[in-house]
């Protein structure tokens, strides 16, 4: 009975409509059906009854497509920007409330979640009014868990004052969180993996939240040189020799220090190309890879910033230090990455020399910008270690970034605009093709035997 009945009232008026039709078509052929006998009648009144029931459904399925379609268009259309925006809010809210859970499990999934989420879209509205909460979150993770949930949670600070770093905000939970990353950046005892996301996060959040803030700025420096300093020469001058995890650890903290001193006063730059630059170079010669290009690369920024406050600075030991670069980019010591060491050594050797850089350009959406100079590189490569792919959507709608890059308030363009500013592959291949031919054909006449030689 209970099927009988949900059966009729899903049905009841499609039901109502057939039998209404039907009756229609009965009542239309009647005259015709009495002409012809009783036999021939019956036949007839059969055959058109069939006719007619098939055409009533044919009808009537035909009206119920047309229904269906109609509502898929209007009742079903695809969530808007609003509702989109709803609902990554409910899962960002989700995820603040797994990082407060008694399961690591849980606390390490939400942590995961909120990387993901704020280095791939901007939130500053909604993180703001969540800010304590998260601070508090964070701080817990920080000095309560395990090696995984430290490090993630010093990179979902650093994401959090990226997202902030361009309001009072940012410098809140910068300062909130500053003496528990300096004491785990300096724990001997602590995990290496977690000293050095500590040591990336302390550099980033300062440069970020803190730039105004010479305490902090003076105190983060002082945190980070105590690491990598660590690599230096020994007494005797023989360098030490550490544990993988622990040369990476230094390597962090070097580059973190390197984006600080960026924005150091030239008064105190000065005192650090005298205090580090004759140590660094004996560096130059350490048996990590990673470390090396490290030292490579602030050595020229050492000297780019040296230039910009004095720009008739002469190091004494320039010619030695170019030849020692010389020296250690032919030496293999093992093929891994001998590219990228023989590369940055060129590079650096040519600032070294005549201050040139090899620019580069990065594009995104409509938008470029031009690495041009060492400390642009330092900050670009900053920013795209921590953010990954996400950074050109940062450089395109975080106004923090766009600061920095001055690049100005971000550009509001539709998808269309978008689409007619790129050149399409068809266009793409039409002009290689030209371009292919035309190379063709210089290269064919000087190749020609019969060509003048001079």
């Amino acid at each position: 009975m209970q099927r009988a009945k949900k059966g009729r009232r899903g049905g009841s008026n499609r039901g109502s409509l057939r039998q209404e039709l039907l009756q229609f078509h009965l009542s239309a052929k009647a005259p015709q059906s009495g002409k012809g006998g009783r036999n021939g009648a019956k036949g007839e009144s059969a055959a058109s009854d069939d006719d007619v029931t098939s055409e009533v459904l044919s009808h009537c399925s035909s009206t119920s497509d047309t229904t269906s379609v109609n509502e898929e268009g209007t009742g079903t259309e695809p969530a808007d920007e609003q509702t989109a925006a709803e609902e990554t809010e409910d899962k960002l809210k989700q995820c603040i409330d797994n990082l407060m859970d008694k399961s690591v499990k849980s606390r390490l999934a939400g942590l995961e979640s909120l990387k993901l989420a704020f280095s791939s879209k901007t939130l500053c509205d909604f993180l703001v009014e969540r800010r304590l909460t998260l601070t508090d979150c964070l701080e817990r993770c920080l000095r309560k868990g395990g090696v995984e949930e430290q490090a993630a949670a010093a990179q979902v600070t650093t994401l959090l004052c990226i997202q902030l770093g361009g309001v009072s905000e940012g410098e809140e939970i910068f300062k909130a969180l500053r003496p528990i990353l300096s004491t785990i950046l300096s724990d001997p005892g602590a995990s290496p993996t977690a000293r050095q996301s500590c040591a990336s996060a302390l550099g980033m959040c300062c440069y970020v939240a803190a730039a105004d803030d010479v305490e902090d700025l003076c105190k983060s420096l002082s945190h980070l040189e105590s690491i990598f300093t660590e690599s230096y020469p020994k007494r005797d001058g023989t360098l030490p020799t550490h544990k993988p995890g622990i040369q990476a650890l230094h390597c962090t903290a070097l580059q973190s220090w390197s984006l600080l001193i960026t924005i150091c006063p030239a008064s105190r730059v000065d005192k650090l190309l005298e205090e580090h630059l004759p140590r660094l170079q004996t560096c130059l010669s350490s048996n990590d890879v990673h470390f090396r290009i490290a030292v490579g690369e602030t050595i020229a920024l050492l000297f780019e910033l040296a230039r910009e406050s004095d720009r008739e600075f002469v190091y004494e030991d320039t010619d030695d230090l170019c030849e020692q670069l010389k020296g250690l980019a032919t030496t293999r010591r093992g093929q891994q990455n001998i590219a990228l060491l023989l590369e940055v050594y060129k590079r650096v050797s040519l600032c070294l020399q005549s201050d040139d850089f090899t620019e580069e350009r990065i594009r995104f959406s409509v938008e470029s910008i031009y690495i041009d100079c060492w400390i642009r590189r330092r900050i670009y490569d900053a920013f795209k270690e921590v953010l990954g792919s996400g950074v050109l959507h940062h450089l395109q709608l975080n106004q923090l970034l766009r600061d920095i890059f001055e690049l100005g308030p971000p550009l509001m363009l539709d998808r269309a605009s978008i689409r007619a500013s790129k050149i399409s592959r068809f266009e793409k291949h039409l002009y290689n093709s030209a371009a292919f031919k035309a190379r063709t054909k210089i290269r064919n006449k000087v190749r020609d035997k019969r060509a003048d030689v001079l």
